[in-house]
């Protein structure tokens, strides 16, 4: 893992050449479930730091903890964390906004919408500076901060006042800039698990998503997979069809879905800009057998095989880790280290304690 000095704590490091990266979720410990408060909360993200940091991933994220719905188990907090703590938005739905949402065929994964906006959407009781600073107090360095993308958030929910999708995504789009300017992290990433299964809407995500990043100053990043719900992927598709959103956007890197992708996906990825460097993931999430180093370090080989020298820059799991046990998810960590370590000839230390 790369030394990091406390000055450079909202830096993304620069070295290795390929560094190693989280996407977002951890499993839920069960001591805070049992036991939740705000200490609790702080301690459980000190512990899930630092087991990253010891797996010897260099650009770790919080673990989104705090963002774990019990009656929303699916998204992991993704959706409804955001939607809920906006003023304009009814979170609670009854049978005839369920109908219409189906009707709608909005989201053909969730039977119910997310909230109803019946107003003018505003900040309401969403503060993730807050968030933010509670991260980086007990972070260690730098670290990735996520947010869910607009575009997606609109599609969760059924609109009674825009009546109207693009209006709708802007609107959250504004909202979440305004949320993420001056965030105390090395790096934003905007999450978006929509739209690759509708290619058709990528000029409005884009556009969306382009507002959110370009608040931030600092290191940016898009995470884009074909889903993750109860270990299943919903969208079909394929990142062919995505270059020319994916090209559109002012992302710094790409955090992509690639270990059940066919060759084809990793081919379509060398038409990528070169002004936007390559995330690709190595580790499957949707499996609880424990990637090999040797495994790892060949994906990596093929990757940098196919895309060229400096494409990659970062490699890390397919998604989050939220379905898996903590000790899946610890070991798939020490193994995507090492088997980065493997491809960059990087000797490893002796007292590895978090082996495969």
């Amino acid at each position: 893992m790369t030394p990091c000095p406390p000055n450079s704590a909202l830096s993304v490091p620069v070295g290795p050449e390929i560094l190693t990266s989280t996407v977002g979720s951890y499993p839920l410990p069960v001591w805070l479930t049992a036991h939740p408060s705000s200490e609790a909360l702080l301690d459980a993200a000190c512990v899930v730091f630092h087991t990253q940091r010891r797996a010897g991933i260099d650009l770790p994220t919080d673990g989104e903890l705090y963002r774990f719905d019990r009656d929303h188990p699916d998204t992991n907090g993704m959706i409804d964390y955001f939607t809920a703590r906006l003023s304009g938005v009814e979170s609670r739905v009854g049978r005839s906004v369920a109908e219409t949402f189906r009707k709608s065929q909005s989201m053909r994964f969730r039977a119910r919408p997310a909230g109803v906006v019946h107003g003018p959407l505003g900040e309401g009781g969403l503060d993730l500076l807050e968030d933010c600073r509670r991260a980086a107090s007990v972070a260690g360095g730098p670290f990735k901060f996520t947010v869910t993308s607009p575009y997606m958030l609109a599609r969760t929910l059924l609109d009674h006042h825009l009546k109207n999708l693009e209006a709708l995504s802007l609107a959250l789009a504004s909202i979440l800039a305004d949320e993420v300017r001056d965030l105390p992290c090395a790096c934003l990433q905007v999450d978006e698990a929509h739209l690759p299964g509708h290619p058709e809407d990528g000029p409005l995500a884009a556009e969306s998503i382009n507002r959110v990043l370009d608040a931030f100053a600092g290191s940016t990043a898009v995470h884009l997979c074909f889903g993750n719900y109860g270990g299943q992927t919903i969208q079909s598709g394929s990142w062919k069809a995505l270059l020319p959103f994916l090209n559109s956007l002012h992302a710094g890197h790409l955090v992509l879905e690639l270990t059940r992708r066919p060759t084809a996906d990793l081919h379509a990825l060398r038409d990528v800009r070169p002004g936007i460097a390559l995330g690709v993931g190595v580790i499957d999430i949707k499996d609880n057998r424990i990637e090999t180093e040797d495994a790892i370090a060949r994906s990596i080989e093929e990757a940098v095989s196919v895309l060229g020298p400096g494409r990659v820059r970062f490699v890390h799991p397919d998604c989050g880790f939220w379905m898996l046990n903590r000790s899946v998810a610890d070991r798939k960590m020490a193994a995507l280290a090492a088997g980065r370590d493997r491809f960059l000839a990087i000797p490893r230390p002796s007292n590895d304690t978090l082996g495969t």
